[in-house]
């Protein structure tokens, strides 16, 4: 025993370690770039273990695997102490203002795949020890200020797919091994790309090869011209087919392939449009899996019989335009948890926004309430507690443990799905910054469905934690009874159209079997039942800080301070029907009064 426990502290004493270096190199990283007080600001020197920081992705032995870092605006240099972090396969300083040299210690970053420092203002030469990087696939340093030859050890490495090196003050001459790479780009720099590869160089000319290049002016011109007619006969050609086929709403161009894979966040793939689209059949109505505020889903195969989900965004254009998006995107990736919906890749093209998720075989929770085919087994009571712990955990893990935090905005039992072993995941998270509300045929900027959107959202427009915990609540009502949150069938019997009020008010009365879903047949644990609709109760206050964190809501499905927080709300509610009851008083003017009545009515919120 006294062995194992050896190991053990053994075991934590180097992951501390393995921890305190790599938090150690971030945070002089930090220091270098620059950063001001409100950026990166939970990057803490005294909290040694950067796997919690934001933009940095670790893996499942807390080796920081991912440090993505784009459009931040930093304006200072990168440190070479980033050369410790051995694990490192993606590494991304796109569109910030950094200044100096590529450190010689990044070649040490044996593990790189990915090396993204385009749009900054870097001066020096490529180092050579970028030879070292047996297993990179993408190089991108275009749009900066690097001088120098390209390093002919660069061309031999084995992997790469994409070289941007365009947009520099590069010279000498290109390894001739480069123009078998996938995808390159050498232009904008006074690079001599060889007889047969020349005009890939475009480089800029002085006064003494005026003449040559008007030769070449006059060349490219008519290949211009011919490539001209070429796309105008084309385009004439696609016209006449449209025609032929009948009106469609759009035509999409799709982009190159082999660029498509230039943008990688961890493990985001980027895809192509064509491949989404032949995944879905051209996005077909049959392939719809469901439609929300953000846009359809449809089911799909990709070409290696992967299933997946892709989400088609409407009402995309965020103000900033792609940089935005990716940059949400990026937000959502690296939200990671167990119930969670994993987002696997995205597409973007001029007139598309897509996001794609592996498909969830169970579908969602409030299919498997309302919507069952004959023969589908109706959730139980045990996996519906299941559900309940599980979303929550998945809300905890956005609202207390993402930074920035995220506030999901729809929360209901149609955005939870449920893997193929019934384990709750929370879909849709983080997707109401990635569309322009201002696009939306609604006049406020609320975002989610009516009956489950807490009251003060509705009234301001703002959203909070608060408000996800409302949404939650609803949810749980909606797990007990089966039913939707709102619903107009019950004009006839009462007054009650929203699901909230019709449990408040049997709650009252203490019918529980009138409460709990008929389809459970009355297979459930009554006790259970009361302690789920007690804590939907909770979460439903009309005042947000009534209402307890999902931290507190975990607990207390875990039966922990449930009791004590039931009994102050009943003291609470007791206190608001009796004032109700005595404004009822007050006012109830007869029959006679009804106009007078209406008028106090439309006086109050709208």
């Amino acid at each position: 025993m006294g062995l194992i426990y050896a190991v053990l502290i053994l075991v934590s004493l180097h992951s501390f370690v393995a921890s305190d270096y790599q938090g150690d190199a971030l945070f002089d990283l930090r220091t270098s770039l620059n950063a001001s007080a409100s950026q990166l600001s939970d990057w803490n020197p005294n909290q040694v273990n950067p796997c919690t920081w934001s933009h940095v992705i670790c893996d499942s032995n807390n080796n920081v695997i991912s440090v993505t870092l784009s459009f931040v605006g930093f304006s200072g240099t990168l440190s070479p102490k980033i050369g410790v972090l051995k694990s490192l396969n993606t590494l991304t300083f796109q569109n910030n203002g950094i200044t100096g040299g590529i450190p010689v210690e990044f070649g040490n970053l044996t593990s790189l795949t990915s090396l993204d420092l385009e749009s900054n203002h870097l001066t020096g030469q490529i180092p050579s020890t970028l030879a070292n990087l047996s297993k990179l696939q993408f190089l991108i340093l275009s749009q900066n200020n690097l001088t120098g030859s390209i390093p002919e050890s660069v061309a031999s490495l084995p992997k790469l797919i994409t070289l941007q090196l365009d947009s520099n003050n590069l010279s000498g001459q290109v390894p001739a091994q480069l123009f078998q790479v996938q995808t390159y780009n050498f232009t904008g720099n006074h690079l001599n790309c060889g007889v047969n590869f020349s005009h890939l160089c475009e480089s800029k000319s002085s006064n003494s090869d005026v003449s040559s290049k008007s030769k070449l002016g006059i060349i490219f011109g008519f290949i211009g011209a011919v490539i001209g007619l070429l796309l105008l006969g084309g385009l004439l050609f696609l016209v006449r087919k449209i025609r032929r086929q009948g009106y469609r709403r759009e035509v999409f161009v799709d982009v190159p392939g082999e660029d498509d894979q230039r943008i990688a966040f961890g493990q985001l793939k980027r895809f192509a449009w064509r491949e989404l689209q032949l995944a879905t059949d051209n996005f077909s109505e049959k392939n719809v899996l469901g439609q929300g505020g953000f846009g359809k889903v449809y089911k799909g195969v990709l070409a290696d019989s992967t299933k997946i989900a892709v989400k088609r965004l409407t009402d995309y254009e965020s103000p900033g335009g792609e940089a935005a998006f990716l940059r949400e995107v990026e937000m959502i990736s690296v939200a990671v948890h167990r119930n969670l919906l994993r987002l696997i890749g995205f597409c973007t093209t001029p007139s598309e926004r897509l996001l794609v998720y592996p498909f969830m075989q169970n579908l969602s929770v409030a299919y498997r309430l309302r919507e069952l085919k004959p023969g589908e087994l109706v959730l139980n009571w045990p996996t519906r507690k299941k559900v309940a712990l599980g979303t929550a955990r998945g809300l905890e893990y956005l609202h207390e443990h993402c930074n920035p935090k995220i506030i999901h905005r729809d929360v209901k039992a149609a955005n939870v799905l449920l893997d193929e072993d019934f384990e709750a995941v929370v879909g849709d998270f983080g997707l109401a910054k990635l569309v322009d509300v201002r696009k939306t045929n609604v006049t406020t900027q609320v975002r989610g469905t009516m009956g489950h959107i807490a009251p003060e959202y509705l009234s301001t427009g703002k959203s909070s934690e608060r408000t996800d915990v409302f949404g939650y609540g609803i949810m749980l009502l909606e797990l007990v009874t089966g039913q939707r949150a709102i619903d107009f069938s019950r004009l006839e019997e009462e007054d009650d159209v929203l699901l909230l009020d019709h449990v408040k008010k049997l709650e009252r009365e203490k019918r529980l079997g009138a409460i709990v879903d008929c389809n459970l047949s009355r297979n459930y644990d009554s006790h259970e039942v009361e302690m789920m609709i007690q804590v939907a109760l909770l979460c439903t206050q009309s005042s947000p800080e009534d209402r307890p964190t999902m931290s507190e809501v975990v607990r207390m499905l875990e039966g922990e301070g449930l009791a004590e927080r039931w009994e102050e709300w009943q003291q609470v509610e007791v206190t608001r029907r009796q004032e109700y009851d005595r404004l009822q008083r007050r006012f109830d003017w007869g029959e006679d009064s009804i106009y007078n009545q209406d008028a106090i009515e439309l006086s109050g919120g709208r």
